[in-house]
């Protein structure tokens, strides 16, 4: 679940308050935007509604929620108290808690691959601080599960490096990554048992080596398959596997957007009730990934029985660089590999194979890695406090402007919003600091 925020609300971009898009489209002229906010509003609700309805018909409905900062901190900011206190309900009540697993997300739902490791790590870390305000500490404790913006993972050794210490650091114990954006560590082929947990091997060009339990999340029509429960059947087909000398069950996982197209509108919401009601209990349950992993520890499978992976397109790297040579000599190789063949990059791998997320999007990324480098001397470099005013509101803005959405649509409005929005955090860290 995702809303950006914009500068929007007035005539004057340049002066237009920060706003959630929900709240733009609640006040647009166009009576079908006005229609979309009020549905995606309620999409947002509506897991406040369906848990406790199958609970108490003595159902065990699992599902697992991915709410941006943005989402959360737009949805404050328009008064729509009843959809937060409906998420603080099954996060907090003991009744509920089995059912519903948070997964932990960055701020600002930027693309891991191409937002700076430094700032990608305050997104991840202002996610936490904005969760813990909302729904308690204690709920955040129980927040172990990382889900990617835009299912997007760094394929630079060095920047999924960071990106794995920036998890474990955080507290995570495992992330959920998109079937084709990882090989197997041995031959660089495609994943054999995507059901199964798997381990990612992050190893920087200096040598270091970090690793973090992966589920996979396997190919297919997102929004289609949630919305129609195919995970479910696609499980009633499938037998327990071999894992570290165990049989264990597969599991089936999938992620949607949950409010974008008609599919998980309108169709999701009885086909859920409909899936949990007949699966609770039977020999298929539903189960969220946590509490898969803790069975399978609880019979001695651990993260080191789990198959090695690594993200994709690293063995033609790897098989190339001299192990532990440096930034300068990957850098070298990686230049080589581009220039035999022009599929080749490191840009990182997405639920899209489409958008590259780096390419074509010089006119926003340029500005946003002003910013960044800004903040990074003005506030990081100097040490400003985090409690200080001034670093909360630069932070703030240099959040806003990483965005997904100002490069998924190209050159156009959504691209001028993430242009303003770094025109902001220049002119407030040239001002402030």
């Amino acid at each position: 679940m995702h809303q950006p925020l914009i500068p929007a609300g007035s005539d004057d971009r340049h002066t237009a308050s920060i706003i959630s898009n929900l709240a733009h489209m609640m006040h647009d002229l166009d009576s079908g935007a006005r229609y979309n906010a009020v549905v995606y509003q309620s999409c947002y609700k509506r897991m406040g509604e369906l848990v406790p309805r199958l609970v108490q018909e003595g159902k065990r409905p699992r599902v697992m929620l991915d709410y941006s900062g943005c989402l959360l901190h737009g949805l404050h900011l328009m008064g729509s108290h009843d959809v937060l206190d409906s998420l603080a309900m099954i996060t907090s009540d003991p009744m509920y808690r089995d059912c519903v697993e948070w997964l932990g997300s960055a701020w600002g739902h930027p693309v891991a691959p191409s937002t700076p490791v430094q700032d990608y790590r305050l997104h991840v870390r202002a996610w936490q601080h904005h969760f813990a305000a909302s729904f308690g500490l204690e709920s955040l404790r129980r927040v172990r599960g990382f889900s990617p913006a835009e299912m997007a993972l760094p394929n630079h050794p060095d920047v999924c490096y960071e990106f794995v210490k920036t998890l474990r650091e955080c507290g995570y114990r495992w992330v959920l990554v998109q079937e084709h954006t990882v090989e197997r560590m041995e031959d660089g082929g495609p994943i054999r048992c995507p059901h199964l947990p798997h381990r990612l091997v992050a190893t920087h060009s200096r040598g270091q080596t970090l690793s973090i339990t992966t589920i996979i999340k396997t190919q297919g029509s997102d929004t289609k398959l949630v919305g129609q429960m195919q995970p479910y059947y696609e499980a009633k087909g499938l037998k327990p596997v071999e894992l570290g000398g165990r049989w264990v069950p597969p599991l089936v996982t999938q992620i949607a957007d949950g409010e974008n197209g008609g599919v998980m509108m309108n169709e999701f919401p009885p086909k859920f009730q409909q899936v949990m009601s007949e699966a609770s209990a039977s020999q298929t349950p539903p189960m969220n990934v946590s509490e898969y992993l803790e069975h399978l520890e609880a019979i001695g499978i651990t993260e080191g029985h789990f198959p090695a992976v690594r993200p994709v397109g690293q063995k033609r790297l790897w098989d190339r660089f001299e192990s532990g040579a440096g930034p300068e000599a990957m850098a070298n190789v990686i230049h080589t590999l581009e220039q035999e063949d022009g599929r080749f990059h490191m840009d990182g791998g997405s639920w899209t194979n489409n958008i590259s997320w780096v390419k074509g999007y010089g006119s926003v990324l340029g500005p946003m890695q002003v910013a960044s480098a800004l903040f990074a001397e003005k506030v990081l470099a100097r040490g400003v406090p985090t409690s200080d005013p001034r670093y909360c509101n630069a932070l703030y803005h240099l959040l806003t402007t990483q965005t997904s959405c100002f490069r998924y649509w190209g050159e156009g409005t959504w691209t001028d919003y993430g242009r303003e929005l770094c025109r902001r955090t220049v002119e407030i860290l040239g001002r402030d600091f």
